[in-house]
C-alpha cells in the first residue's frame, strides 16, 4: 500500500557508503582483485570513480566491451572479495551524530542505499542506528538503481514525503544525479573521495568534508531549510 504523503513532514535520504560508512575504498580493493581474478586489467582510479552507481553502469563503463558472463563472474567475484572485508568496514566520523541530528530535529531519516540485501545487514549492524530510522531501501526494491531516480522515489514513498521537503546526503555524483532526477537537492560530502568540483559541478547544493563536519554546520547547510 502506497503511504500517503504527508503535507508537513519532511525527511533527509541518505546514502551510506562513502557517506556514513568508510567503504568506498574497500569496493575498489574488491572490484580490483575481481578484475584481476578474471585477467583484466582496469586502474583503480577509475574503480573509485564509478563507485556508487548501479552494478550494471559500473560495469557498462569499466568492462563494456565484455559478455554478460564474464560481468557477471565479476560481480559474484566482487561479492565474495567485499564479504571477505567487512571486519575492516569503519563509521565515518560524525555519521551517527549526523543522523542524530537530523532525527532530533523531527525529519524522517530514510537510508536510501541500493546496496544488496546481504551488504546492507552489515551496514546497518555497524551504523547501530535502527532507534531513528523512518525507512530503509536496499538493491532489492528496484531493478535499476542510481544514477536513475528509482530508488529515490522509492525512498521518499516510504517516508510519506514529496521531493520539496525532502534533502538527499551523499558522497558521490550517481548520488546527485539520481536525487536530481527525482527532483531532490543533494548536499554532497568528499569522504567518499570525489572531490568538491565535481560534486559541484554534478549538481550539489553544498559541499562539506564529512558528516562531522555537515553536522557542524548542519543549521545553516541546505538541511537547515527542512526546520525554518
Amino acid at each position: 500500500m502506497t503511504q500517503a504523503r504527508d503535507t508537513i513532514a519532511h525527511a533527509v535520504l541518505f546514502d551510506i557508503d562513502g557517506t556514513l560508512v568508510d567503504s568506498n575504498f574497500l569496493h575498489v580493493d574488491a572490484w580490483n582483485t575481481a578484475f584481476v581474478d578474471l585477467g583484466l586489467s582496469v586502474p583503480s582510479w577509475r574503480i573509485q570513480s564509478a563507485i556508487g552507481a548501479d552494478g550494471s553502469e559500473l560495469l557498462s563503463q569499466l568492462i563494456g566491451d565484455e559478455s554478460d558472463e564474464v560481468k557477471t563472474r565479476a560481480t559474484e567475484l566482487h561479492s565474495t572479495h567485499f564479504q571477505k572485508l567487512t571486519p575492516r568496514l569503519r563509521l565515518l566520523p560524525g555519521a551517527r551524530d549526523l543522523v542524530k541530528a537530523v532525527a532530533d530535529r523531527g525529519s524522517r531519516v530514510v537510508l536510501a542505499t541500493s546496496a544488496p540485501q546481504e551488504e546492507l545487514d552489515h551496514l546497518l549492524e555497524l551504523l547501530n542506528i535502527d532507534d531513528l530510522l523512518y525507512a530503509v531501501t536496499s538493491g532489492e526494491d528496484v531493478e535499476t538503481s542510481k544514477p536513475e531516480p528509482d530508488i529515490i522515489a522509492i525512498a521518499l514513498e516510504r517516508a510519506g514525503v514529496d521531493a520539496a521537503s525532502a534533502v538527499m546526503v551523499g558522497d558521490a555524483v550517481w548520488d546527485i544525479k539520481s536525487a536530481t532526477a527525482a527532483g531532490v537537492p543533494t548536499v554532497a560530502l568528499r569522504s567518499g573521495g570525489t572531490g568538491r568540483a565535481e560534486l559541484l559541478e554534478a549538481g550539489a547544493a553544498a559541499v562539506y568534508d564529512d558528516a562531522a563536519d555537515l553536522t557542524h554546520h548542519i543549521a545553516s547547510s541546505p538541511l537547515g531549510r527542512l526546520w525554518a
